[in-house]
């Protein structure tokens, strides 16, 4: 035995050594690459901003050992952009004398609520910022109605030959398994307050209901009218225009969009490089023109873009993704990690104010609690200004209620005050291959949270009184933070979803806007004058755990072709269905996705 050990040992240690010197060379040569590849910037540089990313409200995990994986992997590095960095780097950009144009290309995809409507209207301004100093250029094989969010303002909008522009209107479709669970012998029981809170329908029936039909149809016609508005202005279209379109033709081949004026050219890419090297000076038998891309470009110092020093603070949270139980993951909103950033916020007396920018469809009942305690205890010692991003309804909004200023988009889903439950259970789909379960216990509801078999009604009456309970005090909460009636809180609430713009109309908003505006907000009434500086989060670093996680992943699918589609669809209900970790079983969450697709 104990030569095994010895062995055992020496050959541990050795490991330990190659990683840690194969480590450090990936390191050593990721330094001097570093050096080498530093950003040098020439007159007239064009800026490529490829828009084949899923846009994130925050910045994603920064990987010190993104070469490593790679090399290990065939993984990392991933080309993602936030939504703050995009904004960031348009606006410096602008102010650069050295870049003479931006350039845009590629389809947008979005996952885990990123690529939003409200964080591309947010981009559409500092594109629109953009433009007013120097020309825009976009290019694609095609363009979806959520790339023509950002492309449709573009001083020069192309479409090769081949492509086509997709006008066929918004689509929202739940999916449901309820029939599939009946058919393998699962069976969930649910809990629910309101008439409209229709996320436990998927996994019960097979289509909506009628109340669910109702509250989606209204918001989908606010976003598309919002949507046909936007195109519309800048593409000098007429909204009736755009509707014929989407119900007489769908999708707008090259020809056809040329002819309505949504694009403005048709070109191959090479044309469209040969333009490109003409406006920087270049010939057409030059290999390439001076460029360089959005994300290589953050790392630039630009005298006049420098942000401003102060030593008082006004620190941006993001709030993104579903709301669970302890401290979540990358792509979600931890009940405890997120109390902990929020507590740190509120001790530290350099921070002035607290601009929250939530961009979730709510989750765990109990975590969204835990955040919104923390949010009450900082407004008593300093603002609290809420950003609503894409989605930030039911959890979402429980979070943001006790804020002093809420802005949200014209197309931002909110509301959706209301709670329910799911208890599932496995007992004929076990029962059917032979497993049974038997039980001891010490009182008449100590098996409450089994999966062995579906609840009795003593266990129900109590679940649900539970989820009453829940419900009544969401709505006190509701009419506390927002200084409303409970009795019309509660008629307005019953788990039915708001566009940004009803919200406002009904007092669970106060202003149209985007996280700048909540930004400036927060400055007027923390009192600081000029004298602040905006402080956002650093990401998590990524490190061995993230070299040691990829050995074990595929490749996502990251396509934006209809079987991608499928793939990202299932893949997403998977998240969501992971993401249940109430302790109680009791969530504050929306009843459906939308994709702008």
């Amino acid at each position: 035995m104990k030569s095994f050990l010895k062995t055992f040992l020496a050959t541990l240690a050795a490991f330990v050594v190659i990683v840690s010197m194969t480590v450090c060379g990936f390191i050593t040569v990721g330094v001097m690459a570093g050096d080498e590849n530093e950003v040098n910037i020439k007159d007239k540089t064009v800026l490529i901003f490829k828009m084949n990313n899923n846009i994130t409200e925050a910045q994603q995990e920064d990987d010190p050992f993104g070469g490593l994986e790679r090399e290990l992997t065939g993984q990392g590095g991933s080309n993602s952009l936030s939504m703050t960095q995009i904004i960031q780097g348009l606006d410096k950009a602008a102010k650069d004398d050295r870049i003479l144009a931006l350039y845009l290309e590629g389809n947008l995809v979005s996952e885990n609520y990123g690529s939003g409507p409200a964080a591309l209207l947010e981009i559409r301004q500092a594109l629109g910022r953009f433009k007013a100093k120097k020309p825009i250029y976009a290019y694609n094989t095609g363009w979806s109605k959520s790339d023509l969010m950002l492309v449709a303002g573009a001083s020069h909008l192309y479409l090769d030959p081949m492509g086509a522009v997709d006008m066929t209107g918004l689509v929202a479709e739940p999916m449901f398994y309820g029939d599939a669970f009946k058919k393998y012998g699962i069976e969930v029981q649910v809990t629910r307050v309101g008439k409209f809170k229709a996320a436990v329908e998927p996994f019960i029936t097979n289509k909506m209901s009628d109340a669910n039909r109702e509250q989606i149809s209204k918001m989908l016609s606010d976003i598309w009218s919002e949507w046909k508005l936007v195109i519309g202005s800048d593409r000098k279209l007429q909204p009736e225009q755009i509707q014929a379109i989407a119900d007489q033709k769908g999708f707008l081949l090259a020809s056809e969009a040329k002819s309505v004026g949504i694009i403005d050219e048709i070109k191959n890419y090479d044309e469209v490089l040969n333009e490109l090297k003409k406006l920087t000076g270049k010939k057409e038998s030059d290999k390439a023109f001076n460029q360089v891309s959005l994300q290589r470009y953050l790392d630039v110092d630009v005298e006049d873009a420098a942000p401003r020093e102060s030593k008082n603070r006004i620190a941006i949270v993001f709030a993104e993704g579903e709301i669970v139980d302890g401290n979540g993951s990358s792509t979600q909103i931890g009940g405890n990690s997120l109390s902990r950033q929020l507590r740190r916020l509120r001790m530290d007396p350099a921070v002035k104010a607290v601009v929250l920018r939530v961009n979730s469809p709510g989750g765990s009942a109990v975590a969204s609690d835990l955040i919104q305690r923390e949010i009450i205890l900082i407004q008593k010692e300093k603002p609290v200004v809420v950003s609503m991003g894409y989605v930030a309804a039911s959890g979402g909004y429980w979070i943001s209620a006790y804020s002093n200023r809420i802005f949200a988009e014209p197309n931002t889903i909110t509301g959706s005050i209301g709670v329910f439950g799911l208890l599932p259970n496995v007992k004929r789909l076990a029962n059917s291959v032979g497993i049974t379960w038997d039980s001891v216990q010490t009182s008449k509801l100590g098996a409450m949270q089994t999966l062995s078999r579906p609840k009795t009604e003593a266990e129900l009456a109590r679940i649900q009184t539970s989820v009453d309970m829940i419900y009544s005090e969401f709505i006190r909460k509701v009419s506390e933070g927002r200084r409303l009636k409970p009795e019309f809180v509660n008629e307005i609430a019953q788990g039915r979803i708001w566009s940004g713009k009803e919200a406002i109309k009904l007092g669970l908003v106060d202003e149209l806007g985007g996280l700048g505006q909540a930004i400036d907000h927060a400055v007027l009434i923390s009192k600081l004058g000029d004298d602040y500086q905006i402080d956002y989060p650093q990401p998590p670093k990524g490190g061995f755990n993230k070299i040691f996680e990829s050995l074990g992943k595929k490749e996502e699918p990251m396509g934006t072709g209809n079987f991608s589609e499928i793939a990202r669809q299932i893949k997403n209900q998977i998240n969501w269905l992971n993401a249940l970790n109430d302790p109680n079983d009791i969530y504050a969450r929306v009843p459906f996705d939308l994709n702008l697709k």
